[in-house]
């Protein structure tokens, strides 16, 4: 595998005006994503929610944030899903292209992943680019992965009073529910506050 640093250097710039992953965070991430296959399997315990947020909200769009391997488009077409278009994300896989706006945002086990400079600037991003729903789940305690410098996969390890007031500045609302998928945390569905769902 030939990976240039001024090749995703150039493209993390290109996708917004705010930075959202240092260079050498994603190198590691690029690492992590190519040396474990199980690297970003967690979307896959969500699929039965985000088929019922489908059906519920007539979902005709969804973006993976933080797609990875499309574990979650995978895992909704096993489930016999084919009704919505699926706009993948990750600047650990430049073929993807930039986020794109949809009916349904869904952000699975990711802005635990995120450097903690840098993750007002997803928020925001991830706000710009919902045009009705958003479901996140987040994790609260440390992960098994250790990157290759010795910290834990997890950067961000805070409780849930935390998380909230740097979501609403952003999003209202509508559900959360705390979890044990592979440890402690929350999901939650939200809508934009600049369209409020409609």
């Amino acid at each position: 595998m030939s990976i240039t640093l001024t090749n995703y250097s150039e493209y993390t710039l290109k996708m917004s005006n705010l930075k959202k992953i240092s260079d050498l965070y994603l190198l590691q991430q690029i690492e992590l994503h190519h040396n474990n296959i199980n690297y970003g399997v967690a979307s896959l315990s969500f699929v039965p929610i985000i088929s019922e947020l489908i059906d519920l909200f007539s979902i005709k769009s969804i973006s993976d944030y933080g797609a990875g391997k499309k574990n979650l488009q995978k895992g909704l077409i096993q489930n016999g899903r084919h009704d919505f278009e699926y706009y993948p994300y990750d600047p650990v896989f430049p073929e993807y292209g930039p986020p794109k706006e949809a009916d349904l945002v869904c952000c699975i086990d990711v802005l635990e992943h995120i450097e903690p400079e840098y993750v007002g600037n997803v928020i925001s991003e991830l706000a710009s680019i919902t045009t009705k729903y958003a479901f996140f789940s987040i994790h609260l305690g440390p992960a098994v992965k250790i990157l290759n410098d010795g910290r834990n996969a997890h950067l961000i390890q805070k409780p849930t009073s935390w998380w909230l007031p740097l979501l609403c500045a952003h999003f209202e609302i509508l559900q959360l529910q705390s979890h044990n998928n592979a440890g402690n945390g929350f999901w939650m569905i939200l809508i934009p506050k600049n369209n409020q769902g409609n």
